[in-house]
């Protein structure tokens, strides 16, 4: 299920959205202003957002720029009625997925819905649960999938069952390590672009063939900007694949 949020203070034409959405299954909600769309987006997840440019208080493109600030991975398609070119240009230099010209059949929706996913599945195994409290937000935000495993035995059991674009693989895991997880995924083909952290050096002594096999290592603590980078690359990795 897709959560969409549906910006636009013409509320025949939002509610109409609405219905021919839900009725595909998807869960919608409305909003009439930019700072309601705010509101609500600073509040609840969505998958897609259809923002009208043209709104009372600050206009569709002002939102746009500040849902990007809040969730730099939202996924919005502007929709208009009037000609706007120099904000609708705004809005797709600014990241817009583009723009909806109305009227437009609500089909074009639809087909849009099926196209938007996650921008990966992150697994996150480690049984630090301060630190995995810590990153798995940052990870949402910028729009990951996230799941989480508290041990090895607990990750090889996800990592068999489900698709995961990364692996973000704690060294120091319970119950099966970090070197005898990766070395039983592999057993199993089920490895993935995998990032390493680790809280000291030792822990790649322990098993130096781990580091050459796998995409990249952070010790903790770290810089977010740092994972989310590493995580970028290796989800592209994992995709291009």
């Amino acid at each position: 299920m897709t959560r969409v949020l549906i910006v636009d203070d013409d509320i025949d034409h939002a509610e109409s959205l609405a219905d021919v959405i839900e009725m595909r299954g998807h869960e919608t909600q409305l909003a009439h202003s930019g700072e309601e769309a705010l509101r609500h987006f600073r509040t609840a997840d969505f998958d897609f957002v259809l923002l009208d440019v043209k709104l009372p208080g600050i206009n569709g493109v002002e939102t746009f720029l500040e849902m990007k600030k809040i969730r730099p991975a939202a996924q919005v398609m502007m929709m208009t009625g009037y000609s706007v070119e120099q904000l609708v240009a705004q809005a797709i230099e600014g990241g817009a997925l583009g723009v909806l010209h109305k009227p437009f059949a609500a089909m074009q929706v639809l087909e849009l819905l099926t196209k938007v996913r996650p921008r990966g599945r992150v697994l996150v195994a480690d049984g630090d649960a301060e630190f995995v409290g810590s990153v798995v937000p940052i990870l949402k935000l910028a729009g990951y999938d996230v799941d989480t495993a508290a041990t090895g035995a607990e990750a090889l059991e996800k990592m068999i069952a489900e698709d995961v674009d990364c692996l973000v693989l704690d060294l120091r895991l319970p119950v099966l390590s970090g070197a005898e997880l990766y070395a039983r995924l592999i057993q199993a083909g089920r490895t993935v672009p995998t990032l390493l952290v680790t809280g000291g050096h030792e822990d790649v002594d322990e098993d130096p063939r781990l580091r050459s096999q796998t995409c990249g290592m952070l010790f903790k603590p770290f810089d977010p900007n740092a994972l989310l980078s590493a995580i970028g690359s290796a989800v592209s990795l994992a995709q291009a694949g």
